[in-house]
This record gives C-alpha cells, sequence and structure tokens, in this order.
C-alpha cells in the first residue's frame, strides 16, 4: 500500500510547517534507529498499517497522522487512534480517507493474501471492484477488505492539507500538563538462581538477569532493580 507521490507529500509537509521531514524504511533500517527517529518527532504520517504501532515512542503532545485508502473507512479500522487515546500517551490524533477512486492503483491479480481477487467468482470481482465502501466485517481474511487496503493511493495534496491544517487548530495544548513519563520498562528477561556450597556452613546465592529490552530508550537518571527471596520448608 504504497504513497504513490511520497516525495510530494514530503515536500508540502516540509513547506507546511517548515520542519525536516525524514522517511523511515522497516525493511532498511533497524528498529533501534527507527525508534530513534520516531522518539524525537513532531509528526508521524503513515498509510494504515502495522507499522503504525512505533506511535508508541513518539514524546508527547506529537501528532499521529494515519492515511486510509480509497473505499476504507476510518471509523472502522480504530486500533491506532484507541493507541493514541490511552490514558499517559498524550498523543494527537488524525485521519485522512482517498475519496479519489481515479487515485488509487488496484492489484487484482496479486495472491488473495495481498488484495487478490483473481480467485473469486466473476460477479464477486465485479461487485468488489464497484463497491465505494468496504462492509463491516469480522476477519482480516474478507477479500473485499484486502482488496482495498492493499491498494496504491496517489494523496490529494491540497484535502490533505486541508484535513491537517483543521486538525492542528483542535490539538490541545499539553505545554501546562506535568506528566511523568509515558513508557515504563519492560520485563527483566532471562532471570537465573544459582546456589553454590562455599563451606559446610556457607552457601551462596547468585541471581542474575538481561535488562528490560526497552530500557536504552527510557530517558531515565535511575534504575532500581526489587529481588526477593522466599523462603520454603525448613533448613533449605
Amino acid at each position: 500500500r504504497l504513497i504513490l507521490n511520497e516525495a510530494e507529500l514530503i515536500m508540502a509537509l516540509a513547506q507546511e510547517f517548515q520542519m525536516r521531514v525524514v522517511t523511515v524504511s522497516l525493511e532498511e533500517q533497524s528498529f533501534s534507529s527507527i525508534i530513534q527517529v520516531i522518539s524525537g518527532a513532531f509528526m508521524l504520517v503513515s498509510m494504515h498499517g502495522a507499522q503504525l504501532i512505533t506511535s508508541l515512542f513518539l514524546p508527547r503532545a506529537a501528532t499521529v497522522v494515519e492515511l486510509f485508502p480509497f473505499a476504507v473507512n476510518p471509523e472502522q479500522y480504530t486500533p491506532y487512534k484507541t493507541l493514541t487515546s490511552l490514558p499517559g500517551m498524550e498523543l494527537h490524533y488524525v485521519s485522512w480517507r482517498n475519496t479519489k477512486e481515479e487515485n488509487t492503483v488496484i492489484h487484482p491479480q496479486r495472491p488473495w493474501e495481498q488484495g487478490g481477487i483473481a480467485h473469486l467468482e466473476k460477479e464477486e470481482q465485479e461487485r468488489i471492484m464497484a463497491s465505494k465502501d468496504v462492509p463491516r466485517h469480522l476477519c482480516c481474511r474478507n477479500p473485499e477488505w484486502l482488496f482495498r487496503i492493499y491498494q496504491d493511493t496517489l494523496v490529494d495534496i491540497p484535502s490533505f492539507l486541508g484535513v491537517l491544517r483543521e486538525a492542528m487548530k483542535t490539538k490541545p495544548n499539553l505545554k501546562k500538563v506535568k506528566i511523568a513519563s509515558t513508557v515504563h520498562p519492560g520485563r527483566v528477561r532471562e532471570a537465573c538462581c544459582q546456589t553454590s556450597v562455599q563451606t559446610p556452613n556457607e552457601a551462596k546465592l547468585t541471581v542474575s538477569w538481561q535488562i528490560p529490552w526497552n530500557l536504552k530508550y527510557l530517558k531515565v537518571r535511575e534504575v532500581k532493580y526489587e529481588v526477593w527471596i522466599q523462603e520454603q520448608g525448613e533448613n533449605t
């Protein structure tokens, strides 16, 4: 689901906000380098997709702009809108939907899991091609949903900027609100206990672990670990 005029969209964003715009690639960049870029971003713009989970690492008061292909209703696909509204996230959410069928490129001959519909009966193919709005459905294997979500999109810059300008007018002011870090350390990994006998009257207990994977991305000065030892039975 490509943005066909990505370069034009980048230029429009740079001119609108007078800020540097960079792209990140899940295929070409490491996860840590992507997090480093996003953690310092003012805004994250992306087509609907799993890559938007990286909005977890945006700084508070940042904006998430989710783009939807033709015939896909943003009101029916809201996991990232919900994510931005969770307590402590403090993110501003905006959605843009392509309403011009001529600005979309379809791929009916692809495999079914990438939106292809060539395996369906001719009447069903024609119905899906003529549909202007994906109906509500229960399963992500729905062929009409896959067909539309895997379209490539030519983003209409004037309508996109119009939606963005209106949304920025309603963006809440978070400067006066003091909030703790929105991301907390994950669990420790590979926790291990080892015992050894030093002398007939002395034993040694060693506890070790790997730090949480996301600790290096948190802006904290000090981290404390707490180890609890519970005695069970007698003489153990």
